[in-house]
Formats: structure tokens, C-alpha cells, sequence
């Protein structure tokens, strides 16, 4: 658990609660489950994700497993194995991903 935000560029292996925003890079890689306050995802997961806020799913992620989230933009692309949940009611948010690299990724993180 880390009570502020966390950045992740490798591989992260078991359940993990962050208290801020998890944001992920494109080679990041996590096998378990995930529960955040908000997060960017631009890598691999693979297990349960719950977003308390605000989830951001880049076209270059690939996640298998269930979302829950307040809030779901999803960048055309991305691919997404399993059951989806908004809990605020509001459609999905569909858009083209603007960041034309990682860099660019982990600046507006």
C-alpha cells in the first residue's frame, strides 16, 4: 500500500492499494489485483482494477480482468478482456490518444 501516488515501469507481481494515482507505463507489467483513488494506464494488467475516481486507459494498454471505476476514458486501441463498471452512471469516454510517446506519458502523469 502507498498512501500518495506511484509510478510504475516494470513488472509488479501481487495485490496493491495506492492511495493517489497509479500511473503506468507502456513496458509496466502487473499480475494482480489493483485498487487506486485514480490511475493512467498505458501497460499490461492482469486482474481486478478498482478506481475510486478516474480511470485513464491508453491505447497502447492491454488489461485482462474487471474494471470498476467512477469514471472510464478509453483511448481507441486499447484493449480491455473482461466486465466493465462505471459506477457514476456516465457513459464510457471513448477518444484517439493525443501523447505521441512514453515521455510525453509520464510528463502529463
Amino acid at each position: 500500500m502507498t498512501q500518495g501516488p506511484l509510478m510504475v515501469s516494470g513488472q509488479v507481481q501481487g495485490n496493491g492499494r495506492i492511495g493517489g494515482t497509479l500511473s503506468m507505463s507502456k513496458s509496466a507489467h502487473w499480475q494482480g489485483d489493483i485498487s487506486a483513488r485514480s490511475a493512467v494506464l498505458a501497460g499490461t494488467v492482469h486482474g481486478k482494477i478498482i478506481i475510486e475516481d478516474k480511470l485513464e486507459v491508453s491505447a497502447s494498454a492491454v488489461i485482462q480482468g474487471e474494471i470498476v471505476a467512477r469514471v472510464l476514458a478509453i483511448a481507441n486501441g486499447a484493449r480491455i478482456e473482461g466486465a466493465v463498471t462505471v459506477t457514476s452512471g456516465k457513459a464510457i469516454v471513448k477518444f484517439d490518444e493525443k501523447r505521441t510517446s512514453e515521455a510525453d506519458a509520464d510528463a502529463a502523469a
